[in-house]
């Protein structure tokens, strides 16, 4: 980051929702940016420093794009794909998918069942309704290279399944954590509201959570599906990334 502060308003911010500068949202992060200007340094997306930036990126040109290359150091001969997506049907890396998936809106956050590697750790930890857990999901199901942050909602303490919504890192941080290392993600739940495609139950589809800090697409398969006022509510299972 530059040692001189700059002013920033919400339309240069990445628009990511990442939650990296402890903020849920790039609007909520703008918000408190005229009090005070030196919370842009929590900006990751914004630092020269960043990988992937070239001498002619500056702070004030980042994008989406651009962010997603941090996520990827490239070998020797290989380069990192930047491209912008020409279409809203197209994740960061250009790849198309079907449909959007939103959180509930009584929800803090996207709704995920997940699993921990070893299961005996919800009993050993405790874990109960409103524990605030960090993971990653490892392996097979998903690979996301982001750790998660999130609140626990449900417990099934005989098998070891827990449901919490994935939100920021801003209350680990500020109310302390539990860490369940590396995680299975069993499925999803949540609406849909846009979509180039007909749901139906059985078929498989490629989607992208609204709140993806890569913004990458994710494929499941839909296995539970009701029509309400505002939109589909789903259930995806059988998760992975690309």
């Amino acid at each position: 980051m530059n040692a001189e502060v700059r002013i920033v308003k919400e339309a240069d911010l990445p628009g990511l929702n990442c939650g990296i500068c402890g903020f849920r949202t790039c609007r909520d992060f703008a918000r408190h940016l005229p009090g005070d200007p030196t919370l842009i340094q929590r900006c990751i997306h914004l630092s020269e420093d960043r990988i992937g930036a070239t001498q002619d990126q500056t702070a004030d040109t980042a994008t989406c794009s651009t962010a997603c290359a941090e996520c990827c150091l490239p070998e020797k001969g290989h380069s990192i794909n930047t491209r912008t997506p020409d279409s809203p049907w197209q994740d960061t890396l250009g790849r198309e998918f079907d449909f959007f998936l939103e959180h509930f809106p009584e929800d803090p956050g996207p709704r995920e069942i997940i699993l921990p590697h070893n299961p005996m750790l919800t009993r050993e930890m405790e874990i109960r309704d409103g524990d605030i857990l960090i993971g990653r999901p490892l392996g097979m199901s998903c690979g996301c290279p982001i750790t998660h942050c999130g609140e626990v909602m449900q417990v099934d303490r005989r098998t070891g399944v827990i449901v919490w919504c994935v939100t920021g890192p801003l209350r680990p941080r500020q109310e302390g954590f539990k860490d369940i290392g590396y995680y299975i993600a069993e499925g999803y739940e949540g609406m849909i509201k846009e979509t180039r495609a007909q749901i139906r139950i059985g078929a498989r589809y490629y989607f992208q959570p609204r709140m993806c800090m890569l913004q990458w697409r994710h494929s499941g398969l839909v296995n539970y599906l009701n029509r309400t006022q505002t939109g589909l509510q789903v259930r995806l299972e059988g998760l992975w990334i690309g």
